[in-house]
């Protein structure tokens, strides 16, 4: 998600750096943001002087000194892996400047232990972006147990100025939003798994019956199996057997079905756009 964090970052003039481990990663992610904006162009959604001034507000890094010095915020966006991610904030806290704001972009991961790895646990607050980032309006700010007002409120604001709504909660194991959509995702994956009815009709009952834009099933694609997969497997230590992960997930992970990013999952992707069912749902 680090390119569309970035994309939107810029679009409300803000300098940004976008930093991976790899100069090839850096070019992909800049060309995807370059394509998002040349969508948004296209659909009328903005102009060609407002593509360009967002594209000159954006540079790529690979070293991570590089990226963060002098910059007020740094926002992870790696894979759902706490140690990773404490290593990513605490290489970060080091090379930054001493009053840096740190955020992590976890959707499930306790901000207050990830701030126990810190030198200044006050300075690290969570930044939970929605997929796509650049389309989806809101962002959850984790207060964890020992993040400042000043830091709260830098968050917010900076929320606010990329035309974002921001919904503040306390840090608890999937915190708000993460914990009521993974109920529901993995309710339909039981459903699907019981032979209740196929991906797409049991999506269809929500994005008609109750309004939802993208069904549970499909946004499980769009998210990530293996990425919901690593959230049931947080929550159910935390909160509890109702989060146990259903067979039919971890034999798609482990087959590398996993949605979206690998073509297949409970639809099968083509251009980015699911084209037809997986399985035995494929003909239907």
């Amino acid at each position: 998600m680090g390119h569309g964090i970035a994309q939107v970052s810029a679009m409300g003039d803000h300098t940004v750096t976008l930093r991976d481990i790899d100069s090839s990663l850096v070019s992909e992610g800049i060309e995807a943001i370059r394509s998002n904006l040349q969508g948004g162009v296209e659909r009328g959604k903005l102009t060609e002087a407002e593509m360009a001034s967002a594209l000159d507000n954006i540079a790529g890094e690979t070293e991570l000194e590089s990226a963060v010095r002098d910059t007020d915020l740094v926002v992870e966006a790696v894979p759902e892996d706490l140690e990773l991610k404490k290593d990513v904030l605490t290489d970060a806290e080091a090379a930054a400047d001493d009053d840096v704001t740190l955020a992590t972009n976890t959707s499930s991961l306790s901000v207050t232990e990830l701030a126990s790895a810190l030198e200044r646990p006050q300075g690290l607050i969570g930044l939970h972006f929605f997929n796509p980032v650049h389309i989806m309006g809101l962002v959850e700010v984790i207060v964890g147990e020992r993040t400042s007002d000043s830091t709260q409120a830098l968050a917010t604001e900076f929320v606010d100025s990329i035309g974002k709504t921001s919904v503040v909660v306390q840090d608890t194991p999937g915190f708000a939003s993460s914990r009521l959509g993974v109920a529901l995702g993995v309710e339909a994956i039981r459903m699907v798994e019981e032979g209740v009815g196929s991906p797409r009709d049991i999506d269809n009952a929500m994005e008609l019956g109750y309004n939802h834009p993208m069904g549970p099933l499909e946004l499980t694609d769009v998210i990530g199996l293996d990425v919901r997969l690593d959230i049931l497997k947080y929550l159910r230590t935390e909160l509890g057997e109702r989060f146990k992960p259903p067979q039919l997930l971890k034999r798609k992970v482990r087959a590398g079905k996993v949605g979206k990013k690998s073509g297949e999952g409970f639809y099968v992707w083509e251009d980015g756009e699911p084209v037809g069912m997986s399985g035995e749902w494929g003909d239907r």
